[in-house]
């Protein structure tokens, strides 16, 4: 079972240009993974470099209809006429989605830089060995103290799906929305975290002692390559950002899935975003 997560940066490439068509050619030669984690996601946002306002959504959704679409809105905006600017994250599943939340993270007030509203969006999905929590989020880039806050509300999330884990509630017969669905404790964690691997504010998810029925998660990179950095995910082809190459991109997996880790793989070799795409098999 594969999963990719990609900052696809609106689908601009290290060009300027945004082409939805190379985005996902790049997706299918990752081998059409059962389930995309997709981060700067646009829609209506005439203003972003190469971008005509399409609806993004939209577009990767007519190019990929074999699978499902599931958006979390980051920052929502007002447009013209009445129109609305949305930027987030979307999960994208070939796999049955059982239950999607959508969880608003920590924005503190730092009026000394930059910085936007930040989303994670959760897919509870069917798999042959039954159901994964899979999460995908774009956290803070230019304000580290909202990076930490945004890891400690992701440890906090975690914590609560923990807690609903194995534990039944009744149903409430006559009230479908009542009806009880599986939230297992099983989770993949990822997205652009927009830290290097040695950033102290990752303490928070990975080697903090966790919440209530939380452990912490495992990063699938050390734990399927021991004995090597991390490979960069930014700064290879020449894009105005960053200054030089290093990893930001991360899968990160609950303790009971370390062992199912084959392989994290980093797609080295193209440069339709200023991110690279990352895959993690399971066994």
């Amino acid at each position: 079972m594969k999963i990719l997560t990609w900052n696809i940066q609106w689908g601009c490439g290290c060009d300027g240009r945004v082409d939805f068509d190379r985005s996902v050619d790049v997706i299918r030669a990752a081998g059409a993974p059962a389930v995309l984690c997709l981060q700067e996601v646009a829609v209506n946002h005439p203003g972003l470099a190469g971008s005509q306002g399409e609806d993004q959504v939209a577009a990767l959704c007519a190019r990929l209809p074999e699978y499902s679409a599931h958006y979390a809105i980051g920052s929502d905006l007002a447009g013209d006429a009445g129109s609305r600017r949305l930027f987030g994250n979307l999960i994208m599943s070939r796999l049955p989605v059982l239950q999607v939340f959508r969880h608003s993270l920590p924005w503190p007030a730092a009026p000394e830089c930059p910085s936007m509203p930040r989303v994670a969006i959760e897919a509870v999905v069917a798999t042959a060995d039954g159901p994964l929590r899979i999460v995908t989020t774009h956290l803070e880039y230019y304000a580290p103290a909202q990076r930490r806050s945004q890891l400690r509300g992701l440890r906090a999330l975690l914590a609560e799906a923990a807690g609903h884990a194995g534990k039944q509630r009744p149903d409430a017969a006559v009230d479908p929305p009542f009806k009880a669905q599986p939230r297992p404790r099983s989770v993949v964690c990822c997205g652009d975290f927009n830290c290097a691997p040695d950033a102290p504010e990752l303490d928070e998810i990975l080697r903090h002692p966790g919440d209530g029925d939380a452990e912490p998660l495992r990063d699938a990179w050390q734990v399927a390559h021991p004995d090597q950095p991390h490979a960069p995910t930014v700064g290879l082809h020449g894009c105005a950002w960053p200054d030089h190459p290093y990893c930001c991109d991360y899968f990160l997996v609950s303790a009971d899935l370390a062992s199912r880790v084959a392989d994290v793989a980093v797609d080295s070799r193209t440069d339709a975003s200023d991110h690279q795409p990352v895959v993690l098999t399971l066994r």
